[in-house]
């Protein structure tokens, strides 16, 4: 049997309603969105058209009819980083109680990609974007609030007159994290930062630089001279991810001669070490990553080359996303508070009664949560 050439049946709109039912598209508008006053038999020759055609409103056009929209777009750096995926909830939340909904989407870091995104969204009628932006001029962002749609800067410490913004105080948290295992008493630290054109990296180095700087003042300070002088060592890992501690750690170990477990033509990796490998005094005995993905790499590398956490060697994370309390040895971490940042951020696009974006610049604070994998330094000759 030869196709149908019957064209499809086209998708009835207002004005084909108000033809119906002989009247103005204006007042099919009116039933549709409770506005004005409507005669009630008016009213139910609308609704009886509306239910003979099978019409249903387009909301992106009732949105543009009525200047408001219940899309909101979000553009964040990373859609399969834990962080912006518990804070995304906290903004769904806020976002449903005023009955919108979230267009969530990734820039990659990438300030081209968010450029692209943001003039996208503009034309998708959205009520506002919340943005954690790649681009530290904001030139796409300042064109979305010249168009009248409002942003909000998400986990950004900038504070631009027309935008709001949101953030962490990421240098406050890495000083946290540093202070911590030097509390312990690690003196051989090592930094496996983010990549280093990212801000937060950059925010978290001088953070634990601060730290460091601090307690060698101290020292000065006390002029004992037999006590040793703390030293962090920084590595940038080229992203935010598990495989990239995993790999930076894996280098790291085979560096010091230390065997590390790797899987050929898709076998099993070989068995753990029974007994753990003897550590150099050169190797760190205290790793901070700049973020719990990294830390999570870094330890699964420690476990299948048998060096034991934190017997061997402390781990501190940072952002305590969900499974860091869940892990085999469970995570010390730098907490954020991730979905009330978000909840926070969807409130300020959201605005006052009036429904007016308010622009105003919150900070939140991390605290340090302690946790099984810091202890005391292992022995050195």
């Amino acid at each position: 049997m030869p196709p149908s050439t019957t064209p499809p049946a086209k998708t009835p709109s207002i004005k084909d309603v108000a033809r119906l039912a002989q009247v103005s598209v204006g007042t099919v508008s009116n039933v549709l969105n409770g506005r004005g006053f409507v005669r009630n038999e008016v009213r139910q020759r609308v609704e009886a058209a509306i239910d003979s055609l099978g019409y249903v409103p387009n909301p992106t056009a009732q949105a543009l009819r009525r200047g408001v929209s219940p899309l909101v777009g979000v553009a964040v750096y990373d859609l399969t980083n834990p962080f912006f995926m518990e804070a995304a909830s906290g903004m769904e939340r806020r976002l449903a109680a005023d009955g919108c909904v979230m267009a969530l989407s990734s820039t990659k870091s990438s300030p081209t990609t968010e450029a692209t995104l943001l003039r996208a969204l503009m034309g998708q009628a959205v009520r506002g974007i919340l943005l954690t932006p790649s681009d530290p001029e904001l030139s796409a962002a300042r064109e979305v609030v010249q168009r009248g749609i409002p942003v909000v800067l998400f986990d950004s410490p900038a504070q631009p007159e027309d935008m709001s913004s949101i953030s962490v105080d990421d240098r406050t948290g890495a000083s946290l994290a540093i202070q911590h295992l030097m509390s312990l008493g690690h003196t051989n630290i090592m930094f496996f930062n983010g990549p280093a054109s990212i801000r937060q990296a950059q925010d978290r180095l001088h953070g634990a630089e601060d730290a460091l700087g601090a307690a060698l003042a101290m020292q000065a300070h006390r002029s004992s001279g037999d006590e040793p002088a703390p030293q962090l060592h920084t590595l940038n890992l080229p992203a935010f991810t598990a495989e990239a501690g995993r790999t930076t750690m894996r280098a790291l170990l085979e560096k010091e001669g230390i065997p590390t477990p790797v899987a050929q033509d898709n076998a099993s990796l070989p068995g753990r070490p029974t007994t753990p490998p003897a550590l150099p005094d050169s190797f760190p005995t205290a790793f901070f990553c700049a973020n719990d993905l990294i830390a999570f790499g870094a330890m699964t590398m420690l476990r299948d080359a048998g060096i034991r956490v934190p017997d061997d060697v402390s781990i501190v994370g940072f952002d305590d996303i969900a499974i860091a309390a869940q892990m085999s040895v469970p995570l010390t971490t730098v907490r954020q508070p991730m979905e009330e940042l978000g909840w926070a951020a969807a409130d300020l696009l959201l605005g006052d009664k009036t429904g007016k974006p308010r622009i105003q610049h919150l900070k939140f604070f991390p605290t340090l949560v302690t946790r099984a994998s810091t202890a005391a330094p292992r022995h050195t000759s």
